[in-house]
């Protein structure tokens, strides 16, 4: 999947207003970057309005590492 100039510049805009809109987001990712090393776990959760609950983890490969620096770097 390849993504265009435009598309790229789209994300990177989006990355913004999130960090913008969300700043602890950013702040506990650069916070946690050095405990963002292949074999570590990253646990998601979601509530939603009505109280229920979905989470989910991933442990962290070597791809990962590199593709959330990329992702931490776009929002700059």
């Amino acid at each position: 999947m390849a993504f265009n100039p435009m598309d790229m510049m789209k994300i990177g805009e989006r990355l913004k207003k999130f960090e913008a809109d969300h700043p602890k987001v950013f702040a506990f990712g650069r916070a946690a970057a050095g405990s963002m090393r292949e074999g570590a776990v990253i646990e998601m959760s979601i509530t939603s309005p009505e109280g229920e609950k979905i989470t989910t983890n991933m442990r962290i490969n070597a791809d990962d590492v590199e593709t959330l620096q990329i992702l931490m770097g776009m929002g700059r």
